[in-house]
């Protein structure tokens, strides 16, 4: 086999079932991962959630994870926002000719990784091979079936005055990563990826907590436009204590120079929970135990009944002010 690869390798021959059976298939393997046009697959006893997303970021490597580990941390996440257990994962990879095959593989080595720290199975496939120029080195689309927890009901428009807003940890980290693995500012921070898969620590909310009325991935747009989107859907007003809210201390550094909203910053490993206040403690705990990726966990603000649809913060002056919606291009693309 060629270390690069080439447009043989997407023609539907030789090349093909190489690459295939001695890449994709030596590291996704389970009793589930089909040579079929499709796999058949058992269903879930109860209610199913699907959900699919594509990544194409830029670089496709960078400090705390890589395109590979994203597409399945995204789509795990995804899921579990429903309260849903993933069963299976299908991808399709379009990948530039010329991509180096030893890269390819440490993507498809990370998948299967962190596809294994969930106990999902990767189970179909599509690999396509685009011509020099036509794909930034590899694209990934993933689509995700989970089984709903039973107690777990959960949406953007269940949030209610009085619910406590928590967020599972720092914010701001994967966008400000992925700006300073671009080097386009000359600026140097130890800034990490929170690229995580937080199937578990939801399942241990909910187990206990079933309460639990939104949860919400905080990826493109970060913490601030999920509050917002949540403030719509609900016809809710929320406030938030920006003393409160959790940001690194290299993001602060980063953010403050070029004048970013670390609220606005893309999150990889970090959700958002409206709870009601009562049981808001007692998740933050919960969070705090399940695991590192959530140790973080903190209340940063509340629900209230006025100022339907925005959100306000409060400032360490104790004076009140419009967190500004989210508009135009926030940031270049990171997923």
């Amino acid at each position: 086999m060629n270390d690069r690869i080439t447009l043989a390798h997407g023609a539907g021959g030789k090349q093909t079932s190489e690459l295939i059976g001695g890449l994709f298939k030596k590291y996704f393997d389970n009793p589930y991962l089909t040579a079929d046009d499709a796999a058949v697959l058992t269903p879930p006893a109860g209610r199913m959630a699907m959900s699919t997303d594509g990544f194409i970021v830029s670089p496709a490597f960078f400090p705390g994870g890589n395109i590979g580990k994203l597409s399945i941390c995204g789509t795990v996440n995804d899921l579990a926002c429903m309260g849903a257990k993933p069963l299976y994962i299908s991808c399709a990879c379009v990948i530039e000719e010329g991509f180096p095959l030893d890269t390819l593989e440490e993507i498809v080595r990370s998948m299967a990784e962190t596809a294994a720290k969930v106990g999902v199975h990767i189970v179909s496939g599509d690999t396509k091979v685009a011509g020099k120029g036509q794909v930034d080195g590899i694209f990934i689309t993933t689509t995700g079936v989970g089984e709903i927890m039973e107690q777990a009901d959960l949406s953007g428009a269940y949030a209610r005055p009085g619910d406590a807003v928590i967020v599972t940890g720092d914010v701001g980290r994967h966008g400000c990563t992925i700006l300073l693995e671009r080097d386009r500012y000359g600026m140097e921070a130890n800034a990490t990826s929170d690229c995580a898969p937080l199937w578990h620590p939801v399942k241990d909310v909910l187990s206990k907590v079933p309460e639990v009325h939104v949860i919400r991935d905080a990826t493109r747009g970060g913490v601030g436009t999920v509050l917002y989107e949540i403030a719509e859907q609900s016809n809710v007003g929320v406030m938030l204590d920006s003393e409160a809210v959790p940001v690194a201390d290299e993001v602060k550094g980063v953010t403050g120079m070029l004048g970013l909203e670390p609220l606005y910053l893309a999150c990889e490993g970090r959700l958002v929970m409206f709870v009601p206040k009562e049981k808001a403690q007692e998740t933050v705990e919960i969070l705090r135990k399940a695991s590192p990726d959530t140790a973080g966990a903190t209340i940063i603000g509340e629900v209230t009944d006025r100022m339907a649809g925005h959100v306000v913060m409060t400032t360490e002056l104790g004076t009140e002010t419009l967190l500004p919606p989210p508009s135009g291009e926030l940031l270049p693309r990171i997923c």
